[in-house]
């Protein structure tokens, strides 16, 4: 056991759910992954399909999600939610994972500040668009905080939803931080349409579909 998973023995994170799966989306599509959900989060986006997150849960300590994650055998683990920076204890769990040797990434909202995460993370974080219901959300002082192995992520529900998107990227220049996706939501914007609307505008994107819901649907735990 690494010495800083020693030393943050005792601290203790709501966990909804591990589980290991295919990763769904960013660029690390298609990986195998083991998959931390931590319980809670402080927005209610309309098309949000992890809603039972949003409460219950088990407390764990570090040590016993490090111990569970070492199951699995893979180097990917993506840390998500709810809203995982919601629980300040996630900030070193993210720096326990790295030193013992994953590769890891967190799935965040763009809500709350993401300075303090462990450089060494891939960032995931959502920009939201209008249709979300949580535009106001949207913490801009973020964008500063951004590497380019961090990824930003548009989840878009209507035509509307990705001219704001097609305005952020020009107006602040978003890929020129890191790389951008765009994706659909299931069962509400074609996959089709969106694709048509990137290659009208050539922006310079990646389109994502969930892969989890193709091969499962909306499986909890996939």
């Amino acid at each position: 056991m690494s010495a800083s998973v020693s030393a943050q023995r005792g601290e203790r994170l709501r966990i909804s759910e591990i589980f290991f799966s295919v990763q769904g989306e960013s660029s690390r599509v298609g990986l195998p992954t083991v998959f931390v959900r931590l319980t809670g989060c402080p927005l209610r986006c309309t098309w949000c399909d992890t809603e039972y997150a949003f409460s219950g849960g088990n407390f764990r300590s570090i040590a016993e999600i490090i111990d569970e994650v070492a199951t699995h055998g893979t180097p990917w683990v993506c840390v998500t939610g709810g809203e995982p920076l919601a629980q300040p204890a996630c900030l070193s769990l993210l720096t326990a994972l790295c030193d013992a040797g994953y590769k890891v990434s967190l799935e965040t909202s763009g809500a709350l500040d993401v300075a303090p995460v462990d450089p060494r993370v891939s960032k995931i974080m959502d920009l939201k668009a209008p249709g979300s219901g949580e535009e106001a959300r949207n913490l801009w002082a973020n964008l500063a905080h951004l590497n380019p192995h961090d990824e930003l992520k548009f989840v878009l529900a209507d035509e509307a939803d990705y001219l704001w998107a097609r305005e952020q990227m020009n107006k602040r220049y978003l890929h020129e931080l890191c790389p951008v996706l765009m994706s659909p939501v299931a069962s509400t914007l074609s996959p089709a349409d969106l694709a048509e609307w990137l290659l009208r505008d050539k922006l310079p994107v990646r389109m994502q579909v969930q892969l989890h819901k193709v091969i499962w649907g909306n499986v909890q735990g996939r």
